[in-house]
C-alpha cells in the first residue's frame, strides 16, 4: 500500500498541473496526521491510507468549489460526514481532486474533467483519449498510481465513466445510504457520494468506512452459482474491439457455470427535468451555510457572464437553464411531478425485473440504474485495450450485497480466464 508520503511525492510530480493535472489542492503535513493515526489507531480499517477527495465535498482546512473560479473562496469549515466516517476509520485525506465542473452541470459542451478552476485533466493512461465522467480527478489518480483509493460523486455516470474509461473500480452505492450534507449537489434524487480504487475489495473497504456502520462481510459468490442479466440496450452503439470484449466476458461466464439471461433497460427521459428543478434548491442550500460570498444561483451565472473569457470557454447553458423565473416555474414544476411519477414506475419495472439476478451488465449506453438509485460497480481486469488501458464491465443489481459479490466473481474471472486468451 502506497504510504502518505510517497502519495503527496507522486501529487506533487505525477499529478501536478505539469503532469496529469488531476490534484486541485494538497496537504503536504498531511504525514505527521498519518503517523499519528498509525502509531495510535493502528488496528482501524484505513489506518494511515492516503486519500484524496473531490472537489465539491467538504475537507476542514481545503476549499470546495466544485471546480468554479466562481467558489474560489469557499473554504470548509467542517468535514462532511462522509469524510468524518473516513477519518473515524485511520484515513488520512492528503488533497482534492480536480472535476468536470459543477460535476458537469455547466455546459452541453464541456468534456470530461475540465474546469475553470483546475484546466483539463489528462487520461491516466494515454494523454489523447477522453477522461470521462466528473469524478476525473479521483480516477485519474487513482489510475496513475498515486494514491490507492479516492473518494468520488456521482449522479449519472459521474464515477462509472471516469472508472470505468481509466481502467480501474468505481462504486456508486444505493441512493440514500451515504449522507449527502457537506456537498455540493445537482439532485438530491441521484446524488451519491463514492468509492474509487483498483480492485473491488479496496473499493468496498473504502465504502465501508465512508458508511455509518460498516459494510458486513461481503463473501464472493461461486461463478457457478451467479445469475447474471445482460442489459441489451444500445450494445450495438459500442466499437467492434469492446463488443468482442463483452462478448468474451460473457461466454467466460456462460463457461464457468453462470445463468446468462437478457434485459432491455434502456435510457429514459426523466433525469433533465428532475436534475433541472432540483439543482438550484439544493444548491442554494449547500450555499447558505457554506464561507462562499456567492449565495444564488442567480448571483453565480452573473459571475459567469461578467467573466466570460475565464468561465464561458464552453459556455454555461446548463446554469443558464436551470436559473428559471417564477413564469416558468408552474411548467418546470409539472415536468417535475410528471418525470418523479414516471421515475416511480420505472423503479418498480425495473426492479422487479431483475430481482432474480445477483448483477445485471451493461453492454451499451444507458443510465436506467442510476434513473432507479440501484448500487452501479464497474470491474476492471488484466487485458488491455488497444490503447493500453485495462478493460472494465460495468455491472447493477437490485440488492447491493448481491451485487458485491458477484463483482468478486466477476472481478477474478476478468483477471484470470480472459488474461490467459
Amino acid at each position: 500500500m502506497i504510504t502518505v508520503l510517497e502519495a503527496i511525492r507522486l501529487a506533487k510530480e505525477i499529478g501536478g498541473k505539469n503532469g496529469l493535472n488531476c490534484i486541485a489542492e494538497l496537504d503536504e503535513t498531511a504525514a505527521v496526521e498519518s503517523w499519528e493515526c498509525t502509531e495510535n489507531a493502528h488496528y482501524l480499517p484505513l489506518s494511515g491510507v492516503p486519500i484524496l477527495v473531490k472537489d465539491n465535498i467538504d475537507v476542514k482546512g481545503f476549499h470546495t468549489t466544485a471546480g468554479s473560479l466562481a467558489l474560489a473562496d469557499n473554504m470548509a469549515l467542517n468535514d462532511a460526514p462522509i469524510i468524518q466516517n473516513l477519518r473515524r476509520n485511520g484515513a488520512v485525506i492528503i488533497g482534492k481532486s480536480n472535476m468536470t465542473e459543477f460535476a458537469n452541470y455547466v455546459s452541453t459542451k464541456m468534456p470530461g474533467g475540465y474546469s475553470s478552476r483546475g484546466g483539463q485533466v489528462i487520461h491516466a493512461v494515454k494523454s489523447k483519449l477522453d477522461p470521462l465522467g466528473s469524478s476525473t480527478g479521483s480516477a485519474v489518480a487513482v489510475a496513475a498510481g498515486i494514491v490507492p483509493m479516492a473518494v468520488g460523486t456521482d449522479t449519472s455516470h459521474s464515477i462509472t465513466a471516469c472508472a470505468m474509461g481509466n481502467g480501474i473500480c468505481g462504486l456508486k452505492p444505493p441512493a440514500g445510504v451515504l449522507s449527502q450534507e457537506g456537498i455540493i449537489p445537482i439532485s438530491k434524487t441521484f446524488d451519491s457520494a463514492g468509492a474509487m480504487a483498483q480492485n473491488v475489495s479496496d473499493t468496498l473497504k473504502l465504502y465501508s468506512a465512508m458508511r455509518d456502520e460498516p459494510l458486513p462481510e461481503i463473501a464472493q459468490t461461486p461463478a457457478g452459482k451467479l445469475r447474471i442479466a445482460v442489459n441489451i440496450a444500445n450494445a450495438d452503439m459500442n466499437p467492434q474491439e469492446r463488443r468482442q470484449y463483452l462478448d468474451d466476458v460473457i461466454e467466460t461466464l456462460r463457461n464457468n457455470g453462470t445463468v446468462i439471461s437478457e434485459v432491455n433497460q434502456p435510457p429514459t427521459p426523466e433525469l433533465p427535468s428532475i436534475m433541472k428543478k432540483e439543482f438550484c434548491t439544493g444548491l442554494e442550500a449547500y450555499l447558505k451555510k457554506s464561507g462562499a460570498k456567492l449565495k444564488t444561483l442567480k448571483q453565480i451565472v452573473e459571475y459567469y457572464e461578467a467573466h466570460p473569457d475565464t468561465m464561458q470557454k464552453y459556455g454555461c447553458d446548463l446554469l443558464r437553464g436551470a436559473l428559471y423565473d417564477s413564469s416558468q416555474e408552474a411548467f418546470i414544476e409539472k415536468e417535475y411531478q410528471k418525470a418523479m411519477k414516471s421515475r416511480a414506475d420505472k423503479i418498480q419495472k425495473i426492479t422487479e425485473e431483475i430481482s432474480d439476478y445477483d448483477a445485471v451488465l451493461i453492454t451499451g449506453p444507458t443510465y436506467a440504474n442510476h434513473l432507479c438509485g440501484l448500487p452501479t460497480i464497474t470491474v476492471a481486469g488484466g487485458t488491455l485495450d488497444a490503447n493500453g488501458v485495462r478493460q472494465a464491465v460495468m455491472l447493477y443489481g437490485s440488492d447491493e450485497f448481491r451485487l458485491y459479490a458477484a463483482a468478486l466473481a466477476v472481478e477474478q474471472l476478468l483477471n484470470s480466464s480472459l488474461t490467459q486468451r
